[in-house]
């Protein structure tokens, strides 16, 4: 809603509204599926790897991606199918469907049809306290009330709502006050980790990178409370990115993916050939498959990388501030974490050159994964499409 006030006026925004509301009174348009990923940002995530997986396999469904206009490129070069965000027939083809799926929260104005059937991925297995388990909301352009009045708007249209283990859908049921049908399945975008068949050189090519060095990912979350505007969020690099080429460049290279909501343009200068910013590239699956070690903090990317039974460092240099005030954690994470949480760049350099001597992962890492990725057996998409698409036909 946000950025669509950017270029509509508050009338135009109405006739949108008015005009979704009468379109979506016309027939059902029967196996059209329109997908999104991180506000139509990326083709990547659940979304993608259900896209695909119909695409293979369920040929009589049309499916097409809602797509950022500043991202269309990477749906493009694919040859894929997409409208863009916001525009008209964008409006039509989302009233129309028979099926939305996006991991993301769709605009809350739209009024879901009657006829559509709402597929909701999320994006994560939650360590951070979501929507109605906050207590209290920093981030901008909203307050606590309207957040989770928007979070439960929203809420209430979802059919379907998949998570990844039963840890998640406890949480999911409560944080989201859901009640509809929960598909305990694993995640689909697991699967490509799970059944990976592409070659790491092959990604490293694609990426351009030197192919004689091991590389770090460092893939560090949003903070609520730091950010431009609604919407644009702050990145404030606390990881020493040159003590680290000091220390490490003759072995190592960084790869850095921030969040998707960030929206700072990251200054790497003098680090060129030692990081390579790859925030913008369409999907974080290939950069797990080709990192040696995963850098982060409270993302949830580090429970899908988990599948990898490769290392991983949390960089939490703000962790009281983070726990006891932004967000808060489900479960002890000081204790439970499977890696060594640290908040210095040299306590980072420490243990990457404790793996490279001792390349054995920490005591409860087997406990961790069998806890929270038990379903990841590659076979989770296939699990989604025949609940959702093959049962209801």
């Amino acid at each position: 809603m946000t950025k669509l006030k950017k270029f509509l006026s508050p009338l135009l925004i109405s006739i949108y509204k008015i005009l979704f509301i009468v379109i979506g009174k016309l027939p059902v348009k029967r196996n059209l599926v329109v997908f999104e990923s991180f506000l139509g940002k990326q083709y990547s995530c659940n979304p993608r790897a259900i896209y695909e997986y119909m695409y293979t396999n369920l040929p009589k469904y049309k499916l097409i991606w809602s797509a950022d206009p500043r991202s269309v490129s990477q749906f493009k070069k694919r040859e894929i199918p997409f409208v863009k965000r916001f525009s008209i027939p964008w409006l039509i083809r989302l009233a129309r469907a028979e099926y939305w799926v996006t991991n993301s929260r769709m605009p809350v104005w739209l009024p879901k049809p009657k006829h559509t059937t709402y597929v909701q991925t999320w994006h994560g297995t939650p360590l951070k306290k979501l929507a109605f388990d906050l207590e209290s909301i920093y981030m901008a352009g909203t307050n606590t009330e309207d957040y989770k009045k928007s979070f439960y708007t929203e809420s209430r249209n979802w059919d379907y709502l998949i998570a990844a283990n039963q840890y998640s859908s406890d949480i999911f049921r409560s944080a989201f006050k859901f009640s509809e049908s929960m598909l305990v399945t694993g995640y689909p975008r697991n699967d490509f980790l799970v059944n990976n068949k592409i070659e790491k050189s092959n990604i490293i090519r694609k990426l351009s990178l030197p192919k004689d060095k091991k590389i770090l990912l460092y893939a560090p979350t949003w903070r609520d409370d730091q950010y431009h505007s609604a919407g644009r969020y702050k990145l404030e690099l606390e990881l020493d990115l040159k003590k680290l080429r000091d220390e490490l460049g003759g072995e190592y290279i960084v790869i850095l993916r921030t969040h998707y909501l960030v929206s700072e343009h990251i200054d790497l200068s003098n680090l060129e050939e030692f990081v390579y910013d790859c925030s913008s590239y369409e999907d974080i699956r290939d950069l797990y498959i080709i990192a040696d070690v995963l850098i982060t903090d409270y993302s949830s990317v580090f429970f899908d990388f988990l599948n990898l039974g490769r290392p991983i460092i949390f960089f939490v240099y703000d962790i009281e501030t983070y726990r006891d005030k932004l967000r808060g954690f489900y479960f002890n994470f000081l204790e439970q974490a499977p890696g060594p949480l640290v908040k210095t760049t040299d306590e980072v350099i420490e243990y990457i050159r404790k793996y490279e001597m001792d390349q054995s992962l920490p005591s409860n890492f087997h406990s961790f994964y069998e806890k929270f990725c038990y379903l990841e057996d590659g076979e989770a998409t296939k699990r989604v499409v025949d609940e959702v698409f093959n049962k209801a036909k």
